[in-house]
């Protein structure tokens, strides 16, 4: 049997993975094939839909929105130290009645200066925080393609996401870095249909018998 290398059989695995969630351009490229290209990073990141939803995000001009209000400074420092243009976004919905990750993006621009910062009208005004000596910043987030929603329980039941820092305990950062093996996973997840219960089954009776 002919058989690729396991680094091209990954990259071939891959494309197919993001084909089938609609998306054009490839996130995983191996590290081993890099050596002139930034090494690409994936991440979780959080947004209440009443605020922006992957739909707004969708809808708006190039399907690019831009990340503000974050208030926090280590996810502060993921987006002004270590994101780069082309990174994967696990686009997640917070504060709703059913949260999870609902979409996948891109990171699609460096950090700038956030300007809600400096705007009283804004709730993200921070009167501590000056033009010359901004505090906060952002990235542009470019959605790509709407998913079904995948949620903490149904991500909590699997193993290969146990050290997800989402899932952690106490965890409350709206930016969180998501490991290779983990955006794997959960791309796998959400190309699978959810199983739905047979209505008819019940708990302990052959179905040939109900």
């Amino acid at each position: 049997m002919c058989r690729l290398p396991l680094q091209r059989r990954r990259w071939v695995l891959a494309s197919g993975l993001m084909s089938a969630l609609g998306v054009r351009g490839i996130f995983f490229v191996p590290r081993q094939n890099m050596s002139a290209m930034a090494v690409p990073q994936y991440w979780l990141m959080k947004s209440e839909p009443d605020e922006c939803s992957i739909d707004d995000a969708l809808a708006a001009p190039g399907q690019t929105v831009p990340w503000t209000g974050v208030r926090n400074y280590q996810a502060r420092n993921f987006m002004r130290d270590d994101m780069r243009v082309g990174d994967g976004v696990l686009f997640y919905h917070s504060s709703c009645a059913e949260p999870g990750i609902a979409g996948i993006a891109r990171v699609a621009s460096g950090a700038r200066t956030d300007p809600t910062q400096f705007d009283p009208e804004s709730p993200y005004f921070d009167a501590k925080s000056k033009p010359d000596a901004p505090r906060w910043q952002l990235v542009d987030v470019q959605a790509l393609r709407k998913t079904r929603v995948l949620g903490l329980g149904e991500m909590r039941a699997v193993p290969e996401l146990a050290g997800m820092q989402v899932l952690k305990r106490g965890n409350r950062l709206s930016i969180t870095p998501v490991t290779e093996e983990e955006w794997w996973v959960i791309g796998r997840l959400l190309v699978q249909p959810i199983e739905q219960p047979n209505p008819a089954s019940r708990a302990g009776v052959p179905e040939e018998n109900q």
